[in-house]
């Protein structure tokens, strides 16, 4: 499937493919759409067939990969490189030395022989001092995590050496000196979506901020949580407070449900995925009617747009 931001048939094709449970899409080819905030959980293949010049966009496009599933045989995953990213970023400090480097011939199988006679055990070891190496190899041997440590790299490529938090007050602080500054840069603009790439292009890491506040925040509230001290409302509280104002109420029914369903998809999702026109072709949309059947029932697409721009204004709103 070709899922890419004009293909609309692969966008709506795009949760079945990082749904562990959906057996289609297998495999997709994309440019951009999945670099970050995609969890494709059971992602097992990257293949790479285009120039990266960025270490942050190549550690965000090979993430995609990272996600451990046991229940459904996700515990590795293969990057197959034809444009040498894997050699222009090789950083040890992000992923280690390599276990093994195979370069077939003309000709030669592109798979590695198998040199650990179908075991899993590590290569012994260089000797030392004339002392031959003992292997080890632990069997049905319980192993609890007793620490975690979770390193993040920079828009540089650099390692960052600060917390995600503080790393993410200096960097936006240095673009919005003030808490009012950035709000008034988010209510300006009409699509929210740009302003969260402008962060990314920042270095901004928002989905490991995410991770790191561990609350159901969409990008406003992680920002303005972060970097400004503020108290922060979860998606839901968010939704929760637009339905309480009953502004609904000048509109038919059947555009309230249409409403509803978009504060629905916003509290489960984020901003992003209600924002383009187009995400009336998925669920829960889908269900309602075809996209032009639910922009007839405010009017036209000039009034459907002024309608999800009240709502984006009814979300952001003062609480």
């Amino acid at each position: 499937m070709r899922i890419t931001g004009d293909d609309e048939q692969g966008k709506a094709e795009l949760d079945n493919f990082i749904l562990p449970e959906s057996p289609y899409p297998v495999i997709v080819t994309t440019s951009k759409l999945m670099t970050t905030g995609i969890d494709a959980q059971t992602c097992k293949l990257i293949v790479l067939d285009k120039e990266i010049n960025s270490p942050t966009e190549f550690k965000q496009i090979i993430g995609r990969g990272t996600r451990i599933n046991e229940e459904f045989d996700k515990t590795y995953f293969t990057i197959m490189d034809f444009k040498k990213a894997t050699k222009k970023f090789n950083d040890k400090d992000f992923d280690g030395e390599p276990i093994q480097i195979y370069e077939p011939k003309t000709g030669d199988s592109p798979v590695p022989p198998d040199d650990d006679n179908g075991d899993n055990n590590i290569d012994d070891l260089p000797e030392k001092s004339g002392q031959k190496q003992v292997k080890f190899v632990p069997v049905d041997v319980n192993v609890d995590i007793v620490s975690e440590r979770t390193l993040y790299y920079g828009k540089d490529g650099k390692l960052i050496t600060e917390s995600i938090k503080d790393y993410t007050r200096k960097t936006v602080q240095q673009e919005f000196t003030t808490l009012d500054k950035f709000m008034r840069r988010w209510s300006a603009a009409e699509q929210k979506q740009a302003i969260i790439k402008e962060l990314n292009e920042q270095g901004i890491l928002l989905e490991a901020l995410a991770e790191e506040v561990g609350k159901d925040l969409d990008p406003f509230d992680l920002i303005c949580h972060v970097a400004f001290d503020q108290p922060a409302l979860s998606r839901k509280e968010r939704a929760k407070k637009v339905r309480q104002r009953d502004y609904f109420h000048k509109y038919s029914e059947k555009a309230r449900g249409v409403l509803n369903a978009l504060l629905d998809k916003y509290a489960d999702e984020g901003i992003e995925n209600i924002e383009d026109i187009n995400d009336l072709k998925v669920q829960p949309f889908d269900k309602i009617g075809t996209p032009m059947e639910i922009i007839k029932l405010f009017g036209n697409k000039q009034k459907y747009l002024e309608a999800l721009q009240e709502l984006k204004n009814q979300l952001y709103m003062a609480s």
